[in-house]
């Protein structure tokens, strides 16, 4: 290995470093803005947002690989979400095993008020950004996505 390409590794390594700390700086504005403005947590914000964007809902495996975390995880906070009238879990014809979860009326309008405050948080944040410095961090969070074979999630 070079000296520039030390160089370049050592930088690489402290961009990555960056990109943590201001996530984790992010996320733990989002947490604090979530239970003190809404009375709710990030994880069930999570879910909201998965059951969101499947009108006839998942199952529940589905929802727990959508977010990637254990069928257990995932079953708690539903529980919450369906005795709040949020969320209505219902057994699959065929497979009384299996249960789909959706959003009730509810809940798709309680996930849209999140969602729309969720995102002007995030605009606050990032409103430094030029708008041109913004569509590259998007180009080279592609890149590596991209070049690592990583999927959309």
């Amino acid at each position: 290995m070079t000296n520039a390409d030390r160089l370049t590794s050592k930088q690489n390594l402290r961009v990555w470093l960056k990109v943590l700390k201001t996530t984790k700086h992010i996320e733990a504005m989002i947490r604090e803005k979530l239970r003190d403005e809404f009375d709710t947590t990030l994880p069930r914000f999570d879910v909201m947002s998965a059951l969101y964007r499947f009108d006839e809902g998942l199952r529940m495996s589905e929802l727990s690989a959508a977010l990637r975390v254990s069928n257990g995880n995932v079953t708690g906070i539903i529980e919450r979400l369906v005795s709040d009238g949020l969320v209505l879990r219902e057994t699959v014809s065929g497979d009384k095993r299996a249960t789909i979860v959706r959003l009730t009326k509810a809940g798709r309008t309680s996930f849209e008020t999140l969602a729309d405050a969720h995102e002007k948080w995030i605009d606050d944040v990032l409103q430094v950004l030029e708008p041109e410095q913004s569509a590259a961090l998007l180009t080279i969070m592609d890149e590596i996505d991209h070049s690592r074979g990583f999927t959309e999630g």
